[in-house]
C-alpha cells in the first residue's frame, strides 16, 4: 500500500502528522516563493493573524508615502495645516490614507506633475490592494471547511469480549453533515532484518461510514487477531514509535460539496484502559437534545480484556 510516506525510518523525523492533521513536513531546496503558495497561505490564516496582517499592511504602506510626499516638500500638497514637524508628517499620513483608499476629501491635494504622479500610482495601489482583499475576504468566508473537532487523545477500552482502539469526533457548528466516511491507518516502526522500517498498515473499522453526523461518533477498530495491534501490551505502546492517521470526509449540504479532515495520535496520546463518557443527553424540557463539547475527550476507568494484554 502505498501511502504517500516513506518507508525508511531513518529518514523521517518525528510524527507524520502535526496535531492538527497538516504534514510534518518542511520542504527545502527551492526558494521561498517557489514553495509556498500564499494564496493558501492567506485562506489558512487565523482570523486574528489575517487581521492584523491586513492592518498592518495599510499602516506600513501608509507611513512609506507618507515618507514619500514628506521627502518632496510638503509645499507641492495644498491646503495642509501644520505648526510643527511631526504634524506635518500626520498630515503627509492621514493624505496618504485619503488618496490610498481613493476616499479623497478635497481639502489637500497634489500640487505639479511629480506628486499628482506619486498620488495616481498609490491610487492605483489601492485599488488592487482592495481587490485582492476582498477576494481574500471572499475566500475565506466561502471555503468549506469541515467544522469538526477530534478527541485530544484516542482510548484502549473494553470493546464486546475483546478490545478496542477508539477516538471520538463531533460537530461543533449549525452545519448538516451527511455521508460521513473515516479511514484509519496505523503508522508504526517495526524491525525488518535488523533494519528499522515505516510499515502501514489500514485498520478496519466498526463502522467506516455514518449517514448523518449530528452528535457525537466514536470511531471504533476492533482488535481483533487480524488487527496489527493484536497483543501489543502497554509497554509496547509507550516503546514503539506508532501514530493513528485518520482522515475523514463528509458531505456538507450547506456548502454543497466535501469536506475533508485529518487528525493522528501517537501511541503516547493513547490511553489503555480508559472509556469515553457520553457527551450527549436530553435538555431539562425533553424537547432537545444537549451536546457537551467539552466532554468529548472525557474518559473514565476501564478494565480491559486480559486474553488482549498479556505478552
Amino acid at each position: 500500500m502505498n501511502t504517500g510516506f516513506g518507508s525508511n525510518a531513518a529518514d523521517y523525523g518525528g510524527r507524520f502528522l502535526n496535531p492538527d492533521g497538516s504534514p510534518n513536513i518542511r520542504i527545502s531546496d527551492i526558494g521561498m516563493l517557489e514553495k509556498i503558495s500564499w494564496y493558501h497561505t492567506m485562506l489558512g490564516l487565523k482570523n486574528w493573524k489575517f487581521l492584523m496582517l491586513i492592518i498592518s499592511f495599510f499602516i506600513s504602506i501608509n507611513i512609506f508615502f507618507a515618507f514619500v510626499y514628506y521627502a518632496m516638500g510638503v509645499e507641492l500638497l495644498s491646503g495642509m495645516v501644520y505648526h510643527n514637524n511631526l504634524e506635518k508628517f500626520t498630515e503627509s499620513f492621514f493624505f496618504s490614507c485619503q488618496t490610498f483608499t481613493t476616499v479623497g476629501y478635497g481639502r489637500i491635494n497634489p500640487v505639479g506633475f511629480a506628486s499628482s504622479a506619486v498620488a495616481a500610482l498609490e491610487a492605483l495601489l489601492g485599488l488592487l490592494s482592495f481587490a485582492i482583499v476582498t477576494g481574500l475576504f471572499y475566500g475565506r468566508f466561502a471555503r468549506p471547511k469541515a467544522f469538526l473537532k477530534f478527541s485530544d487523545i484516542a482510548v484502549l477500552a473494553p470493546y464486546k469480549n475483546i478490545n478496542a482502539l477508539m477516538l471520538r469526533v463531533s460537530p461543533y457548528k449549525n452545519t448538516s453533515l451527511t455521508d460521513a466516511e473515516a479511514k484509519v491507518t496505523l503508522g508504526m516502526s517495526v524491525e525488518v532484518n535488523g533494519k528499522t522500517e515505516n510499515r502501514f498498515y489500514p485498520l478496519d473499522l466498526e463502522f467506516k461510514t455514518v449517514n448523518a453526523l449530528t452528535l457525537s461518533w466514536t470511531i471504533v477498530h476492533p482488535i481483533t487477531e487480524n488487527s496489527p495491534l493484536y497483543n501489543l501490551t502497554e509497554d509496547d505502546y509507550k516503546k514503539t514509535q506508532g501514530e493513528i492517521l485518520i482522515y475523514l470526509k463528509a458531505f456538507d449540504d450547506m456548502f454543497a460539496n466535501t469536506v475533508t479532515i485529518r487528525k493522528s495520535y501517537t501511541f503516547q496520546e493513547i490511553i489503555a484502559g480508559a472509556k469515553f463518557v457520553p457527551m450527549f443527553q436530553r435538555s431539562a424540557t425533553n424537547t432537545k437534545t444537549i451536546l457537551h463539547l467539552d466532554k468529548i475527550g472525557a474518559t473514565v476507568p476501564a478494565e480491559l480484556n486480559e486474553k488482549m494484554t498479556a505478552d
